[in-house]
């Protein structure tokens, strides 16, 4: 791991081996940039349920409007399967933000 994943990694409010968390820190430093790639996207789209579990997320006004929509065109553009690269994408996001509220629920349980 390079010195500035190592650094994005300490700096994580998340554990970041969980599943998909490479995705989740790229795609947050790349919102924060106004640089919309596909792991930007991917963040815009689940960017209500990341922020309810306490993300620290760019305002929504900085994202693109329909988030899923632009994914999709940026896997399109991409060339090859973007169906499928798209569901693969969403279920990765969907198994992080599954994995970070378990692990908020344990945390808060340990704390109690």
């Amino acid at each position: 791991m390079s010195r500035t994943g190592r650094d994005a990694a300490a700096a994580a409010p998340f554990p970041p081996n969980l599943p998909g968390a490479d995705l989740v820190m790229a795609g947050i430093a790349a919102l924060r940039r106004r640089d919309f790639n596909v792991e930007a996207l991917l963040v815009a789209v689940g960017a209500p349920r990341l922020r309810r579990a306490g993300l620290d997320l760019p305002p929504a006004a900085s994202e693109p409007e329909a988030p899923e929509l632009a994914l999709y065109a940026a896997l399109r553009g991409a060339g090859g399967d973007a169906h499928s690269r798209y569901n693969a994408l969403i279920r990765r996001l969907v198994s992080f933000e599954r994995a970070l509220e378990t692990a908020q629920r344990r945390k808060r349980g340990r704390a109690s």
